[in-house]
């Protein structure tokens, strides 16, 4: 009989114990736990800062960097335009239009510009070329009131024209008046005005050069501009060049540029002109230029020293009373048939003529009334004679 029952439990081998009874796992404490977690996120939101959000503007302003005072030039440049900002005026101009299907006439929108106030009287000068075949026009003060416009005068010749508006005198602050004979290559100069509608524009510039010629709008020539690299594009006509004590020394009336906007040439009409002119056209309505009483030809009177007398110079053909009394002599042909060549103008007080439109020129620069000085060619030698300019064309 066997010893081993062959359906028993198997014998156990020396040192088993059951699972029941193995060693339980180590125990972790909940305190680790929170702090590993604190440890983790703390790790991980600068790891983040560090990669991703280093001195980000959005979320760390920069501290301010203190200004300081303006520099010197820029608190004159602000002085200048507040000052004189007031006294420029943007215009605006309407134009008649024929509907063909119903044949009514209307206004439509024309033209803009600028302009700026002459007197408290409301008289307002801008270029003849921003109100040339308007049917009407708007003047909108500094403040922004509009008020209509009435043409009082114009010179196409200088491209200038005069407008009166009716307000208070206080609205109407006039800009203030320097001249431009004295002016210099280098100066600065400011332009203020409405560019592409956009009002009260401030740009700076030096003059360029002086004694400019251009073709005005009638297709005459304008003498002794301002050229400037001040930016003045279009609807800067009719506005200010202004010198660094905010004066007027010209009016901005032109620019060359094959695109039609600054490209760093623009030309201005120079105060001298624009003061002997305004007056004139305020008082009478047009220009009244001033003349020699005298009959001269253009052809001959240019010609004839040269070739008869070997002389440069302005021969007179004739005399009126006034220069007659004043001691001028014309040419005449006696009884005989002999010409005696009259008097030849080769100076205006110092101002050397060589040709009738140098004359013409000098002449520019007086008025009716005033009295010249002629530095004449007589008899195979100068002298000097005072005449006294009357008004009219002498042209």
């Amino acid at each position: 009989m066997s010893t081993y029952p062959p359906y028993g439990p198997a014998p156990i081998p020396p040192g088993y114990l059951p699972p029941a009874y193995a060693a339980p796992p180590p125990r972790v404490r909940p305190i680790t736990l929170v702090l590993v977690l604190i440890f983790g996120l703390l790790a991980g939101f600068a790891a983040y800062r560090f990669v991703f959000d280093r001195g980000s503007p959005a979320v760390d302003p920069r501290p301010v960097t203190p200004r300081g005072d303006l520099a010197g030039d820029e608190k004159s440049t602000i002085d200048l335009f507040r000052k004189a900002s007031p006294s420029v005026v943007f215009i605006t101009t309407r134009g008649l239009a024929r509907d063909f299907t119903t044949r009514n006439v209307f206004e439509v929108p024309q033209g803009a510009g600028s302009g700026f106030i002459w007197d408290n009287a409301g008289h307002v000068v801008t270029n003849y070329h921003v109100i040339r075949e308007a049917s009407s026009a708007q003047v909108t003060l500094n403040e922004h009131s509009t008020f209509p416009a009435e043409l009082v005068g114009a010179a196409p010749e200088y491209d200038l024209a005069v407008l009166r508006i009716k307000t208070e005198a206080s609205r109407l602050p006039p800009i203030a008046i320097g001249t431009s004979h004295d002016l210099q290559v280098g100066q600065k100069v400011f332009a203020i005005g409405n560019p592409f509608g956009l009002d009260q524009s401030l740009t700076t510039g030096v003059v360029s050069a002086l004694g400019r010629t251009i073709q005005g709008i009638e297709g005459n020539e304008i003498e002794e501009v301002i050229q400037t690299d001040a930016a003045i594009n279009p609807g800067n006509s009719g506005g200010p060049l202004l010198d660094s004590a905010g004066r007027l020394i010209g009016v901005n009336t032109a620019i060359f540029s094959p695109s039609g906007s600054n490209a760093g040439i623009g030309f201005a009409v120079p105060v001298d002109t624009v003061n002997r002119t305004v007056p004139q056209l305020i008082r009478n309505g047009r220009l009244v230029r001033p003349r020699l009483p005298v009959t001269i030809n253009e052809q001959l009177s240019d010609r004839l020293p040269r070739e008869r007398l070997g002389v440069e110079g302005v021969l007179l053909l004739g005399v009126e009373r006034p220069a007659a009394e004043a001691g001028l002599r014309p040419s005449r042909r006696t009884a005989g048939g002999q010409i005696i060549w009259g008097d030849v103008i080769q100076a205006v007080d110092g101002k050397p003529v060589r040709s009738v439109p140098e004359l013409y020129r000098v002449l520019e620069n007086y008025r009716a009334g005033d009295t010249v000085t002629l530095t004449v060619f007589r008899d195979g030698h100068q002298e000097d004679v005072k005449v006294q300019l009357v008004p009219g064309p002498y042209r």
